[in-house]
């Protein structure tokens, strides 16, 4: 197995179209002030995750535009769905050994331009410990993507099933996300 430096990885940013974007924190904002707050994060999220190599999934124009600005490739994708853009991504990746996905909304992403997740799945939980802001795995598995309630516990089993070793981080400053009314109030200094 090759020295965590040495592995060939590279980092899948699912982004979403900003208009559409966050639609719980639509209840309390304003669109323009979501849409705002929504490129801040992920342009805060890009840069932190310097230098890795970073590839920004999308279906959208607008998003493609984004990420070339802010210096990262862009992988166009036929899904509409996180799972299935994120699924897409990562069987576009067969040239690289690791393949690690971040969430563009993360409040404090500093330091994931150092992340070398050892062999196996790795997943960062959200603070409730239920999602997945980040997780990594080899490339080459038939695994299946399943983001959305309880995202963190399915894809353990889904590493379970494999038989992949499965890491799972619950304190790490990246499971703080900003997806919900209480996420802004809770520390609004950081976003």
């Amino acid at each position: 197995m090759p020295e965590p430096d040495s592995v060939r990885r590279v980092v899948v940013v699912p982004l979403k179209n900003f208009a559409d974007a966050k639609s719980r924190l639509r209840e309390v904002l304003d669109e323009g002030d979501v849409e705002a707050l929504t490129m801040r994060l992920a342009r805060t999220v890009l840069a932190a995750l310097e230098p890795l190599e970073t590839v920004v999934v999308c279906d959208d124009d607008q998003v493609a535009d984004f990420a070339t600005e802010c210096g990262v490739d862009v992988l166009r994708t036929p899904s509409r769905t996180l799972n299935g853009a994120v699924a897409h991504a990562y069987h576009a990746m067969d040239r690289y050994e690791q393949v690690i996905i971040v969430h563009g909304d993360l409040r404090s992403p500093e330091g994931l331009g150092r992340f070398q997740p050892g062999p196996g799945v790795t997943i960062v939980t959200d603070h409730h410990q239920r999602g997945t802001n980040v997780m990594a795995l080899p490339t080459g598995l038939d695994f299946h993507f399943s983001y959305g309630a309880n995202s963190a516990q399915l894809h353990q089993r889904e590493a379970e099933r494999l038989g992949v070793a499965c890491t799972v981080t619950t304190d790490s400053p990246w499971r703080f996300d900003v997806d919900e009314p209480d996420d802004l109030e809770s520390s609004p200094d950081s976003i």
